[in-house]
């Protein structure tokens, strides 16, 4: 186990080297901060090359995105375009989002396996055709109408929540807005988990444990749900980072000063070192994920071994 996840974190650092890389690129290239900076009135020649100076503008791509990863392992993620430190809007923002994101995972494990577990014991019953119609409706409509319906409803019209989340947003704030953020992937997570639960119920390890007269609820928890939980731990794993990074339309539309609030803004603003900043820590949340899910694996499946 500890060579596989040493091997692994090695083949992580190309790939957060490359990543960076390519968000950097296209982020300074593609675009002109200084541009954004002066607003709609251009900056004159004189001003343009002091704040390309002064934000190391002025230095070649390659060079730019050597002296930011230097200064990314001492924990430096810049300064942004109004003087404040990328890292003072990160200890901010972050936490709210992960708060968030802790609601929505939680939603889509508890409701979304349930419901998937369920109907796939029951398949090709009415239960199992009203979740897979209700599924296919979350599915089809837009993240942002979701969201402005509940806030109407339950914030406006009958009062239950508040239209908008306080800046601290605390976890009983989040219950709506984590529910609108995970309600596409628990969609997925609950048709997922009906699939690999019905394909898994007709295996032969399952009828020899029902023929060896364990309880059901044994032979459903123990045997039949922890196979089919290995596409499903996938799914999730590789989740969690693009709810932080994709909560965009969710935290604009409760007002919830998040990542996804600060990345919008980066981009509005064209505040190329904030958008930088807050991707390099995503793609390291994504690769972070992915190593727990293979490890979960070996957990989940005692006869998988990693060498």
């Amino acid at each position: 186990m500890g060579r596989y996840v040493l091997r692994r974190l090695l083949q992580m650092i190309p790939v957060f080297f490359g990543a960076t890389l390519l968000i950097f690129l296209m982020v300074n290239v593609m675009g002109d901060p200084i541009a954004g900076l002066c607003g709609d009135r251009a900056c004159d020649a004189a001003t343009a090359a002091q704040l390309k100076k002064e934000f190391g503008l002025d230095q070649p791509v390659w060079q730019q995105y050597l002296t930011y990863m230097g200064n990314v392992f001492t924990g430096d993620f810049g300064t942004a375009f109004n003087g404040q430190k990328v890292t003072e809007l990160m200890s901010t923002s972050f936490p709210v989002t992960i708060r968030l994101t802790i609601v929505a995972v939680l939603f889509e494990v508890v409701i979304g396996i349930t419901l998937g577990v369920v109907t796939g014991l029951r398949r090709g019953r009415p239960v199992d055709t009203a979740v897979l119609v209700l599924t296919l409706v979350v599915i089809s409509v837009p993240t942002f109408v979701t969201g402005l319906l509940l806030q109407l409803l339950l914030g406006v019209e009958w009062g239950w929540i508040k239209p908008s989340v306080s800046t601290d947003a605390a976890f009983g704030e989040l219950v709506v807005p984590g529910l609108v953020l995970a309600s596409v992937s628990l969609a997925y997570v609950t048709r997922l988990t009906r699939t690999s639960i019905a394909e898994n119920k007709r295996a032969d390890y399952v009828r020899t444990a029902v023929a060896k007269g364990l309880p059901r609820h044994r032979v459903i928890v123990r045997h039949l749900l922890r196979n089919s939980l290995i596409p499903v731990v996938t799914f999730i794993g590789t989740d969690v980072g693009a709810l932080m990074g994709g909560a965009i339309v969710t935290e604009r539309i409760f007002n919830i000063h998040g990542v996804g609030y600060q990345l919008y803004q980066g981009i509005l603003r064209q505040n190329t070192q904030t958008v930088v900043g807050f991707v390099t820590v995503l793609v390291l949340v994504f690769l972070v994920a992915n190593l727990l899910v293979d490890l979960l694996y070996a957990v989940l499946d005692p006869r998988i071994r990693y060498a």
